[in-house]
């Protein structure tokens, strides 16, 4: 009987957890094979072979208790997985609201003799509701008190991040999955020579702190850094937490989103592990839909405002977060399964809605023209043979020459400045013919369009970006082959009226899109346009044949890009930014974040997805003027301006 399996399975995994808990009680007395082997016992019900046939699939629940009933067992399911995290944190409130939801389950069962939907769905509910504030609370202290880091790096000894044993054990001391290309990143950072270790940290450390002093802001009434990164550089992270402790930072560190509380994706943002299965993330992502209604929405942010109360200080003093990117992880070729739980047009309106006032919430308790960031990335060694070779050229391109392309980067913006619009055409196969219009200059002499990207927040270097002017902004943006925040896309083509997205579709079929990159919003403004000039990152991904892994951070610099959603001057528009040559940069705004003034819940969209157009399919990008005369800046994949051939040196290599 399905209904006994459902409960064999979900059960063994209670008993799991229960074991597990009082396993780590004495976790001082587990030595790391043993705590190597707890770790894979928690994670292989996802792994990507036992997922086919676990209830935690949504396909397989579906399956064997039709539609509405199984989402929400599976659901469950997968809620009941989130305990793993409170086990190490010997967090007994989410510990044991996980087994009380497992309990309902079961008395719920017992009372109908068999599952019946509605009374799950409000236990689901009910589930929610009773644990939405402890659990905002849990998430933003994480996030704001270093205190409760689930590691503390600042209590690392000094000789610590040179023993790659004490650090793969704490490691799997954290709860995060734990696989061979993180004890071999642990092991090849903790073998560098000091000098080396020190200078990735302090390429990291120095963009944070440099990136204050560019944009004009206060570091000195700011006390915390949030470090986001794989467990993987844990050696590095305990260098550069030192460093931010001599500039008067401590670390704080919040998970990766694992819950229905604190969201799942496949592209994890915090402090996180492996990804044992991204699929699982991907038929999860969206669960909270079961059970949300328009109360539903009022307690989510009511719970919020109320913890944000309570840790108003803490958030005050939040400097923003300091970000280690990786990529080369395993192939995943997603797969939108119609038995998933999704959102219908009233739950879309719904979280677009909390999104949206969630998102200027934040922005209250946190303010975006205090805070600032930092994201570097680097290779996992999942990529493939040529880790040690592709690594090494990666750390080439995170410190490439800051003048160099500061100069050449001037020299496009120059021209940019006396357009009207800037003109994009594919090639071959590539069918984007794309108009973007750019503001107008009215103190050409102390004003630009467009801002230079050296390598400071944003490391590598290498882009200029503006905030298009919406309204005649039209055309066609097309890219035969593209991934986005881990999931790929083939023939992405997204229509463009005035600014907006009117029309979408790619070969994966609409949802995916509707989900990952609208966000359910039902359109979004182009926030972005940008010239990517990093041909040596361009250069290393062909080399390798790792375009498809690379990060946004590494491919949105190889070759012109556009976002969609909120600008780079996400709630921080009316703070001056200044370019090195001291000019103003006007083109912070555009027609939906001027809603701020009037219609603040219509200005953001709490989204902001880069979308590149590789060199090899670009067949034209022009500066077009006024008078209708055109300034080619690349031409068949080349940079053509006069003053950028260094661009083009990495090609002829």
């Amino acid at each position: 009987m399905d209904d006994m399996r459902f409960f064999e399975e979900i059960d063994g995994f209670t008993q799991l957890l229960k074991d597990v808990w009082l396993m780590l009680e004495n976790i001082d007395d587990l030595d790391t094979p043993e705590l190597a082997c707890i770790n894979e016992r928690l994670y292989k019900q996802i792994s990507r072979t036992d997922y086919l046939t676990s209830y935690v699939n949504p396909r397989v629940a579906v399956t064997s208790f039709g539609t509405e009933t199984g989402r929400l067992l599976s659901a469950i399911a997968a809620e009941l997985r989130a305990a793993i995290p409170a086990l190490y944190e010997r967090d007994e409130e989410g510990y044991e609201m996980r087994l009380k939801l497992i309990k309902d389950l079961h008395a719920s069962y017992d009372e109908h003799g068999a599952f019946d939907a509605g009374d799950i769905r409000r236990i689901f509910y009910a589930y929610y509701c009773d644990n939405r504030l402890s659990q905002n609370r849990s998430k933003l202290r994480a996030q704001l008190k270093p205190e409760c880091a689930c590691i503390r790096l600042d209590l690392a000894s000094e000789s610590l991040n040179r023993r790659a044993d004490d650090i793969i054990r704490m490691m799997y001391s954290c709860g995060e999955y734990v696989t061979d290309a993180e004890i071999t990143m642990v092991r090849k950072l903790c073998a560098m020579e000091d000098e080396r270790l020190m200078a990735l940290a302090e390429t990291f450390t120095t963009g944070f702190i440099k990136g204050f002093e560019i944009s004009g802001r206060d570091l000195s009434i700011k006390d915390t850094v949030e470090l986001r990164f794989n467990i993987g550089f844990i050696p590095m992270m305990i260098i550069a937490a030192r460093i931010f402790e001599k500039n008067n930072l401590k670390c704080s560190m919040m998970r990766g989103g694992s819950s229905i509380f604190t969201g799942r994706s496949v592209d994890k943002n915090g402090f996180f592990g492996a990804n044992p299965n991204p699929q699982f993330d991907l038929d999860h992502k969206n669960d909270l839909s079961l059970i949300i209604d328009e109360k539903l929405n009022e307690l989510r942010l009511d719970t919020l405002r109320q913890a944000f109360e309570e840790l108003k200080s803490e958030a005050g003093a939040l400097a923003g977060p300091a970000c280690v990117d990786m990529f080369g992880e395993p192939d995943f070729e997603p797969e939108t399964k119609p038995e998933a739980a999704d959102y219908d047009d009233e739950g879309r309106k719904l979280v677009t809605a909390y999104t949206s006032r969630a998102g200027s919430m934040v922005n209250d308790y946190i303010p975006g023209e205090e805070r600032s960031f930092t994201i570097i990335a680097y290779p996992m060694p999942s990529i493939g043979p040529d880790f040690e070779e592709i690594f090494d050229a990666t750390v080439r391109i995170n410190t490439l020459d800051y003048v160099l392309y500061r100069d050449i980067q001037q020299r496009i913006i120059d021209v940019l400045d006396t357009a009207e619009y800037v003109q994009v055409k594919g090639s071959g196969d590539n069918r984007t013919d794309l108009k973007v219009h750019l503001v107008d200059l009215t103190d050409p002499a102390g004003q630009t369009k467009f801002e230079n990207c050296v390598a400071d927040v944003n490391i590598p270097v290498g882009e200029v970006f503006t905030s298009p002017v919406l309204k005649g902004t039209d055309g066609v943006l097309h890219v035969t082959h593209v991934f986005l925040e881990g999931i790929e896309y083939h023939d992405l083509e997204i229509q463009v009226k005035d600014g907006m997205i009117a029309g979408f579709s790619c070969r994966e079929g609409d949802k995916l899109i509707r989900d990952n990159i609208l966000y359910h919003h039902e359109t979004l403004p182009m926030g972005e346009c940008a010239i990517g000039t990093n041909t040596t990152a361009y250069v290393l991904a062909r080399k390798y044949d790792i375009e498809s892994k690379l990060p946004i951070l590494i491919a949105e610099k190889t070759g012109p890009h556009f976002a969609f959603g909120d600008t780079c001057y996400s709630h921080a528009e009316d703070l001056a930014v200044h370019n090195p040559d001291g000019k103003e940069i006007i083109a912070r705004d555009n027609e939906c974040s001027l809603l701020r003034k009037t219609e603040p819940e219509k200005a953001y969209f709490n989204c902001h997805t880069d979308i590149t157009l590789p060199y090899d399919e670009l067949g034209e990008l022009s500066a077009v003027h006024p008078n209708g005369s055109v300034t080619p800046i690349i031409c068949r994949g080349r940079f053509v301006l006069n003053g950028c051939e260094d661009l083009n040196l990495p090609f002829n290599e």
